[in-house]
């Protein structure tokens, strides 16, 4: 892991992180918010472009970490009007809390050290009794004899319907051949040895259950001891967590000191709370007297599927641990106004009174995720920004990373007329990316079905048996060093359709240069959305859009 330098205080200057000179304009690209619990304003501090380049150049830094966690870093003003920059990791680093040159815990755990190291040696305890009660050697003994009755059981169940069904045969043959007593004799004998298997069968079942009943008791009489160690286990981690947060103690931008158990004291609070990047950001800027201009989240290291983080993207405060902090943090902090939004920056291609199409940036949602931390896109900034534009509809979308022609209508019937072309294929679409490598073939037609695995989102693969029909005509424009410039003009509209055309080895097998998802991350995909042709709901007529590409 590359290093940093910092003063005694643990403040970076941005050049650590990237070239700036203070003089281009920062840009706002998301929120942090909250609502202030004394008076009830919502507050808000500002994710930006600046800050966001500061997260990508610790990212650089951490280079080859592969504990997948969250990071952040703040932009602050010292007492003196300088800028500097604090990061921050969530939990722990390594097994570490504390780590040189990076914000420390908030204060607190220790003064229940001895309580946490008395509670742990408890937790450890019942978790060794857990596992000798769940690995007793009783309970393979007694599935290995519940398993062995069951074939014995099977064995003597066949045998006797064989001897039941010889047995109803031998009754049809006596009652045509024998009469009276003699047929009555007979019949008594046949009837005993159906009586005997049924003795046999309730002996066998008393001996099963005679063999197998006490190793069963033994079983469930461990098995509520488990069921006690995990109630015990609940209640001593439940009066450790309560101790720790009343002890754990945040301070906000009006000098204002708080428990996270006085903060939160309506529900018992998720493990983990206080130990995120966003808290330790902003109580150490508070109790160091620095006013906080932008702050950026981010996960780096591996993929967390069951939390749907993805390394290298940007995220919000966490719903659960940090949120609901977030007001009384912000609490005191100056209002800045020198950010210029992001709603007066994109560029408006085409519109008219049925329809608008825009150039949409590389790194911007086409629509607002189903998140906090995605609601900014390009619907949702046009939105704002234009008198009607609560009635606007995405027609279609193109991929976070991906830049190009974006086309939204402005009403039900364009919507309709649109997304009818878009969905019989009636649209012409070009694209231009730059390969990550060289491409021998010329032009052709990629024909791949693509499908998209529910345990491994947002990666589509081909899979000829489940996929979707995708097929995708290409041309290479140029050999530009080891990379090659290929104009794609897909025929469907898959998600990360040309992405993976590119990228797979039944494709071209090289991908898109700066593609995190099937190549390597970059600056950015460039991947280029340059041309839509399309007929005008209204006019009737062809129109043509294109956009110059930017890489």
């Amino acid at each position: 892991m590359m290093t940093l330098g910092f003063d005694e205080m643990g403040l970076h200057v941005p050049s650590d992180f990237v070239e700036w000179d203070g003089s281009i304009c920062d840009s706002i690209t998301d929120w942090y918010e909250g609502v202030c619990p004394q008076s009830g304003e919502r507050l808000r501090l500002p994710r930006t472009l600046f800050v966001e380049a500061i997260a990508k150049g610790l990212m650089q830094a951490l280079n080859g970490s592969q504990e997948g966690k969250m990071y952040g870093v703040l932009l602050v003003e010292t007492p003196l009007g300088e800028q500097r920059v604090l990061k921050a990791f969530s939990g722990l680093l390594n097994g570490n809390g504390i780590v040189e040159g990076w914000v420390p815990p908030i204060p607190g755990r220790d003064r229940v050290a001895f309580e946490e190291a008395h509670a742990l040696a408890i937790l450890e305890s019942i978790k060794q009794e857990l596992i000798t009660l769940q690995n007793l050697p009783e309970r393979s003994h007694y599935e290995s004899l519940l398993q062995e009755s069951q074939i014995r059981w099977k064995q003597m169940t066949l045998q006797q319907n064989q001897r039941k069904g010889e047995r109803q045969n031998q009754r049809q043959r006596l009652s045509e051949s024998l009469i009276g007593e003699t047929l009555k004799i007979e019949l008594e004998k046949l009837d005993e040895q159906s009586r005997q298997d049924g003795l046999d069968r309730r002996h066998f079942k008393r001996q099963r259950d005679d063999e197998l009943q006490p190793i069963k008791s033994l079983i469930e009489q461990a098995d509520n001891q488990i069921h006690q160690l995990k109630q015990q286990r609940k209640k001593v981690s439940r009066q450790l967590q309560t101790q720790m947060y009343a002890h754990y103690s945040l301070t906000n931008f009006a000098g204002e000191s708080l428990s996270l158990q006085q903060l939160m004291p309506d529900g018992l609070m998720p493990t983990g709370t206080g130990d995120c990047c966003a808290p330790k950001l902003l109580h150490y800027a508070a109790t160091h007297h620095l006013r906080s201009l932008a702050m950026a989240e981010f996960w780096y290291g591996a993929s967390s599927i069951s939390e749907q983080k993805i390394q290298g993207e940007f995220y919000g405060a966490c719903v659960e641990r940090c949120q609901p902090l977030m007001g009384f943090l912000l609490s005191g902090l100056p209002r800045r106004n020198t950010i210029v939004d992001l709603t007066q920056t994109l560029l408006i291609l085409y519109e008219d009174q049925g329809l608008i199409v825009v150039n949409k940036p590389a790194g911007l949602l086409s629509v607002p995720g189903r998140y906090r931390d995605g609601q900014d896109s390009v619907l949702s900034r046009l939105r704002h920004l234009l008198p009607d534009g609560n009635a606007l509809m995405a027609v279609h979308r193109l991929d976070r990373d991906t830049s190009g022609v974006l086309v939204l209508a402005r009403d039900r019937p364009t919507y309709r007329h649109l997304s009818q072309q878009f969905q019989q294929r009636q649209v012409h679409k070009v694209y231009e990316a730059m390969l990550n490598g060289l491409v021998t073939r010329e032009q052709g037609v990629i024909d791949l079905p693509l499908w998209g695995d529910p345990h491994d989102r947002p990666v589509q693969k081909v899979d000829y048996q489940r996929g979707k029909p995708s097929v995708t005509h290409f041309k290479r424009l140029a050999i530009e060093g080891n990379l090659t410039r290929i104009e794609f003009s897909p025929v469907t509209g898959r998600t990360h359709q040309i992405r993976v055309h590119a990228a797979d080895l039944q494709g071209l097998g090289v991908a898109i240069l700066g593609d995190r998802l099937y190549g390597d991350a970059g600056d950015r995909l460039h991947l280029h959305a340059r041309e839509l042709s399309f007929e005008h709901p209204q006019s009737k007529q062809m129109l043509h859009l294109k956009v110059e590409t930017p890489f």
